[in-house]
């Protein structure tokens, strides 16, 4: 927390009474802000002090809280709300006059942007500390992009720009597919100017864990990889613990999957798409000749008598062999098969994860397992939402990608400053909430 010298804001009787500032109060508390508030400070030096840098900084962070799009909403709202000027540390005393004017602000996120990187370890700390009181945190991960649009102008030539500009955006595409009900194929490509987040998050608590803003051109598949290797270098704590990561198609790797697998220990659950060009449905298992697989990883026998094909059934994963083992679904299931005397499969098929590592993955795409994990993605998408709608990334002003990354990354420090006040607090049930008010 950017501490106020006059020291606790509030007596714990006042702070019963703040109702929706609690959660400011909240962000406020478990921000671990010291270092750049000292860094900060240390830029001014004995430079005035009117408008106290620890002051402007949480009603900065009040803007995050409080859904403000602009400087000048939040001003507003201090201009209006004495208690909110309190909470964020202007002199009571001066009311409106202590709130400062908008070249204020100008000039304090010039200096902020300077120390951006004491963002990114705001957030690391963040992740560090929800880790000590979460110690599930990481065990199972989901990786997506965001489309961030810019509406600033884009740049036309060097000659004409006046500051207006987004110099630093470009133009991302993604393509989605898929299959009508009457087999019919569908495709819908999006196309915007901006930027692109690429956030790594804690699947079952719905928490940030790890992120990268890049170009809008930038693929979903190097943000994964560029993540996953700063998270190896600076937290291999957190992908030592971590047993599964889920994706859409656009990681569908084959590197990626055995860097999971064989670096890391993770299992990947990354849907797949159709790369066969010979128009097969089916492949034929090396050394099996009535054994097939389709690209999908489901695998199936045909009967040598009537060469009827049933889809087998999964037998697990054995690590010691790196082996998906699928049973006869005769003698699985109970079925008759008038080949059963001639079929090759006595019992079961090992099939290994050689034999293609995109489709086969320890754990198998077939299963029920698989498609309970791939739900877990959707977390994801949700944090992403909150981005948009509760953090304003869907309607901003920001141009220049150190800006964007520096909002981005203040709106999820303030996402895991939030999660840990209520854990410490006893609001665990609240955690991913940005609306609850205890006092409320």
């Amino acid at each position: 927390m950017a501490l106020i010298a006059q020291g606790r804001l509030f007596s714990w009787e006042e702070l019963n009474e703040l109702g929706d500032l609690d959660r400011l109060r909240l962000v406020l508390e478990y921000m671990p802000d010291e270092e750049l508030m000292n860094g900060l400070e240390g830029d001014r030096g004995r430079g005035r002090d009117e408008y106290p840098v620890r002051a402007v900084w949480n009603s900065i962070v009040a803007g995050v809280v409080f859904q403000h799009v602009s400087v000048e909403s939040v001003r507003r709202e201090l201009l209006r709300n004495g208690q909110l000027r309190k909470l964020c540390g202007f002199a009571p005393l001066k009311g409106e006059a202590a709130v400062p004017p908008a070249y204020v602000y100008t000039r304090f996120l010039k200096r902020v942007l300077a120390h951006g990187e004491m963002i990114d370890e705001m957030f690391k700390r963040l992740v560090a500390r929800l880790s000590e009181a979460l110690p599930g945190l990481g065990r199972v991960l989901a990786v997506d992009s965001k489309a961030i649009e810019s509406h600033a102008r884009r740049r036309k030539d060097e000659g004409s720009l006046d500051g207006r500009r987004e110099l630093d955006a470009d133009t991302g595409y993604k393509s989605y597919k898929g299959q009508r009900e009457d087999g019919s194929m569908w495709e819908k490509v999006k196309k915007w100017f901006g930027f692109k987040l690429h956030l790594i998050v804690d699947a079952e608590n719905e928490l940030p864990v790890a992120y990268e803003v890049t170009k809008a051109s930038e693929s979903d598949l190097t943000g994964c990889k560029n993540l996953l290797g700063a998270l190896s270098e600076e937290r291999p704590e957190l992908l030592a613990r971590c047993e599964e990561m889920s994706g859409d198609k656009a990681y569908d790797d084959t590197d990626l999957i055995k860097s999971l697998w064989d670096d890391h220990g993770i299992k990947p659950v990354i849907d797949i798409r159709n790369m066969w060009k010979n128009g097969e449905e089916t492949s034929v298992f090396n050394g099996w000749p009535n054994v097939v697989y389709d690209y999908k990883g489901v695998v199936y026998c045909h009967c040598p008598v009537t060469d009827e094909r049933r889809e087998m059934a999964f037998g697990g994963f054995e690590k010691d062999r790196e082996t998906l083992k699928y049973r006869c679904p005769a003698k699985h299931y109970g079925v008759s098969c008038q080949g059963a005397a001639h079929c090759p499969v006595l019992g079961a098929v090992r099939i290994p994860l050689s034999e293609d590592r995109r489709i086969f993955t320890p754990l198998a795409r077939s299963s029920y397992a698989w498609a309970r994990a791939y739900k877990k993605r959707t977390a994801v998408e949700r944090v992403n939402s909150r981005l948009d709608v509760s953090f304003g990334f869907e309607h901003h002003f920001i141009r220049g990608k150190k800006k964007m990354k520096l909002r981005v990354g203040l709106a999820l420090c303030v996402m895991l400053a939030m999660a840990l006040g209520r854990i410490k607090e006893n609001q665990a049930n609240y955690m991913r909430s940005l609306v609850y008010s205890k006092a409320a």
